[in-house]
């Protein structure tokens, strides 16, 4: 398998916007050449508290869970998988926000993901 270009986006939660204050919980990963697409989403509710004791786990947790179900193809979020990315990764100012979109080179979307899941999310 060759290395093909990826994108990737960081999953945050933003537990009040007006503070500036986020907390990795996740990475969403696509490459069209490769067809794929996938993430890994953690909430580390220990994590959100100390960021803000007043934080709503249950909404950032329902976020959460709607970027996996919109990962997987459900929802509003197209059916290709590059509109399901573009459509996950489009700004919003919820309690779960994307990040700036990145890319780079891979021979190994799955590996990759898990990569810079444990490098910047654990």
């Amino acid at each position: 398998m060759s290395s093909e270009p990826f994108e990737y986006a960081v999953i945050r939660v933003v537990p009040r916007v007006e503070r500036g204050e986020t907390m990795n919980a996740g990475v969403i990963l696509y490459s069209q050449q490769h067809g794929y697409l996938g993430c890994l989403i953690q909430l580390d509710t220990e994590r959100l508290r100390a960021l803000d004791p007043g934080a709503d786990a249950a909404a950032a947790a329902a976020g959460l869970t709607a970027i996996e179900e919109g990962c997987r193809g459900g929802g509003p979020a197209g059916q290709s998988p590059g509109a399901r990315f573009r459509w996950l990764t489009a700004p919003r100012s919820t309690i779960v926000q994307p990040g700036p979109v990145h890319s780079g080179l891979t021979a190994d979307p799955a590996a990759e993901l898990q990569h810079l899941f444990d490098t910047l999310v654990r």
